[in-house]
C-alpha cells in the first residue's frame, strides 16, 4: 500500500474537472485507489464519491493505492497533482 497526502491549491478546491482528470487517470490502474479527507472516503474510480468529499482549497487529502500496480499509480496521480 502507497499514500501521499496532497494539500488542495486550486481556489475552487476539487471541483469537477481536475477531479474528472484524477478520474480518468485512476481508471487507468488496477489498484485500489482512494482519495480520504477528515475520516470520509472516497473511490477515486468514482467521479462522484470524490465531489461528494466537498474538497476545498486548503484541505489535505491522503491518496492511497493498493495493488499489483500501485507504485505506478501513486507516482502517476503525483505528478498529475503537481501539473495543475
Amino acid at each position: 500500500m502507497k499514500t501521499i497526502d496532497l494539500v488542495i491549491r486550486d481556489k475552487e478546491g476539487l471541483h469537477a474537472r481536475p477531479a474528472g482528470v484524477f478520474n480518468k487517470a485512476a481508471k487507468s490502474f488496477e489498484s485500489k485507489i482512494t482519495m480520504c479527507k477528515d475520516g470520509k472516503t472516497a473511490d477515486m474510480k468514482k467521479i462522484f464519491g470524490m465531489m461528494g468529499l466537498a474538497i476545498k482549497c486548503g484541505d489535505t487529502v491522503t491518496v492511497t493505492c493498493e495493488g499489483p500496480d500501485e507504485d505506478a499509480a501513486i507516482a502517476e496521480l503525483d505528478r498529475i497533482f503537481h501539473e495543475m
